[in-house]
């Protein structure tokens, strides 16, 4: 790595999110790996309700010179923080305010990712009250909130159902309708400084007990099985690799993002489900495996992330 800009890092974690346990986490072995790669770490709980009013405050007394933002969830991926930081002054990881907000806005981001030639699936926004009093479109499809991550509030109308999802109280006012892609779980990152990013190594992710991978396949102990590199037909790899680094420049991402495909082994079709600007960082996640496939530790990983940090300003 080239000579280091920065000695003192903030992480940022938790915050008020549904995904708090997870950023906790992730914040946590963030920080192990930070102090192991040498940088001098402060970790700062963003907090829930009203707490998040003092983090400016606490991050002015903690002095730090960039923000590891650990955080996941709205605020802390849809541009919020972001652009606390960029009031600030404090450069931070990942992408900026507009790309954040953008990847953030599943259905605006699938737009974005079309025009560029990335293949998605057919969706629309509908009214929460429209989506649980009939089908918005002809089963099989999918009814998720628009802006949430880790698969909350996720519910899959299978076909041949009689009634539309029962829908709780997680769901918004208006909700994302999308065309149920089936296949294989796939996914990518990309990373790298501007103009040097490179797509990592595919994974195929295998849901314990042949289900979707949902909120438990993703975290609870034995949920799911990463098979990196994923064994797949001629250019399906490449083309994922490919789609992932289309869809990191397309929606202004910076240092590291991580794109989720869907891959029919039957049909052959390809589908790109979203981009995720602040993937989960534990040693065993999806972006750390990959990273560390191709060469790179997780220390080094974090390194990484923290000396590529900026503002947009």
């Amino acid at each position: 790595m080239a000579e280091r800009r920065f000695s003192r890092v903030a992480i940022l974690m938790g915050g008020p999110s549904a995904e708090r346990e997870v950023s906790l986490s992730s914040g946590r072995e963030c920080a192990a790996a930070l102090r192991e790669a040498g940088y001098d770490v402060v970790e700062i709980d963003a907090g829930q309700g009203t707490d998040v009013r003092t983090l400016p405050d606490r991050l002015r007394a903690a002095r730090p010179e960039v923000v590891f933002n650990a955080l996941h969830g709205p605020f802390g991926e849809g541009g919020a923080v972001q652009g606390m930081l960029e009031v600030l002054g404090l450069p931070y990881t990942h992408s900026g305010v507009a790309a954040s907000a953008l990847a953030m806005d599943k259905q605006r981001a699938k737009t974005v990712l079309a025009a560029a030639g990335v293949p998605v699936p057919t969706g629309r926004i509908v009214p929460r009250a429209e989506a649980a009093a009939a089908h918005a479109m002809p089963p099989p499809y999918v009814v998720k909130p628009n802006a949430e991550g880790s698969s909350v509030g996720v519910h899959i109308v299978p076909e041949g159902a009689n009634r539309p999802p029962a829908l709780g109280p997680e769901m918004p006012g208006e909700v994302l309708v999308e065309a149920f892609a089936p296949g294989r779980e796939l996914t990518v990152s990309a990373i790298g400084a501007p103009g040097e990013e490179r797509a990592l190594a595919v994974t195929d992710i295998l849901s314990a007990g042949g289900g979707w991978y949902d909120y438990a396949a993703k975290y609870e102990t034995g949920g799911s099985r990463h098979v990196l590199p994923a064994d797949l037909p001629s250019g399906i790899a490449e083309a994922c690799r490919a789609h992932a680094l289309t869809a990191h420049r397309a929606l202004g991402c910076r240092s590291l993002s991580r794109t989720d495909f869907r891959f029919d082994d039957a049909t052959g079709a390809l589908l790109a489900l979203e981009t995720n600007t602040q993937p989960g960082m534990t040693p065993t996640s999806l972006t750390p495996e990959q990273a560390l496939h191709d060469g790179m530790s997780f220390p080094a990983l974090c390194a990484f992330l923290a000396e590529d940090a900026s503002c947009d300003r």
